[in-house]
């Protein structure tokens, strides 16, 4: 079952050429090295590559040359709501770099450890959250496989069933697994008062802190509209062993392109991690 691109050419280049150039462009720009410790999970976001690309490379740059590697991906679903937990289960996702095949052992053993987790393949098909992981993953990890994973109505009841099955599963897994939590933060305010409410997000991150993102969450939606997975995935972090949160770089969309910061969205990139 193919999954097949649904934004390349439009959020990020239609050709494997223009995707390495731009990705590697990205790359290029770090100053900093990459946290130290085993890296259990990541946030990144989701905007078009122009946008968010700059920030995302900051999480991504921790996995250049990681062989072998199975991510899980999970993001909020944009165009459909449900409740739960949906993953494509089988087959592969098709960028212009390529197919990467999901990793169907660890896809089926979360669809054995939750009920809240379902094999449902059409939120998938316009949704971009996952997709635009792709360029770093597919450019930095050979033998790359994935599990995607979208997310309807962030509830804390789904919130806290996915990050228990990921828990559960994923020291099952025979090949080394990351997480990472696709989100951007808020959207569309002026950047004085973007940042300002980016700031309180950041600071769970930093802190390490999933309960009191949650509850942020609950009050204030809007404050990130992957806020569901950032949470999931850092109480699975937590429960494999991850001790230390780095945020690793945050910036607004009117930092990139034409430098509007009228009204502006959030992206942050942060990494978490267990003692080496």
């Amino acid at each position: 079952m193919l999954r097949v691109a649904a934004v390349a050419g439009s959020w990020y280049p239609g050709t494997p050429k223009a995707i390495v150039a731009e990705v590697e462009a990205y790359l290029e720009r770090i100053t900093t090295p990459p946290p130290p410790g085993r890296l259990i999970a990541l946030v990144s976001p989701h905007a078009g590559l122009r946008y968010s690309g700059p920030v995302a490379a900051y999480a991504y740059a921790a996995l250049r040359d990681h062989a072998g590697l199975t991510v899980v991906l999970v993001g909020p679903s944009h165009r459909f709501a449900f409740d739960g937990i949906a993953l494509w289960a089988r087959g592969a996702f098709e960028t212009p770099l390529g197919q990467t095949p999901i990793d169907e052992e660890l896809a089926g053993a979360l669809l054995a450890e939750s009920e809240a987790v379902v094999d449902g393949g059409r939120p998938h098909l316009e949704e971009h959250s996952l997709e635009m992981q792709l360029p770093f993953l597919q450019h930095l990890c050979p033998d790359l496989r994935i599990v995607p994973a979208l997310m309807g109505r962030q509830t804390r009841a789904s919130v806290e069933a996915l990050g228990a099955a990921l828990a559960a599963v994923v020291p099952r897994s025979t090949r080394p697994v990351v997480l990472v939590a696709s989100s951007d933060l808020s959207h569309y305010h002026d950047a004085p008062v973007a940042n300002r409410l980016d700031a309180l997000v950041i600071d769970d991150v930093s802190r390490f802190d999933p309960g009191r993102l949650m509850l942020r969450l609950e009050e204030e939606p809007e404050h990130a509209c992957g806020g569901g997975p950032i949470v999931a995935v850092m109480r699975a972090a937590k429960a494999l062993g991850a001790s230390q949160s780095a945020v690793l770089r945050y910036a607004d969309s009117g930092d990139a392109g034409e430098r509007d910061k009228s009204r502006v969205v959030g992206y942050l990139a942060a990494a978490f991690t267990a003692a080496a």
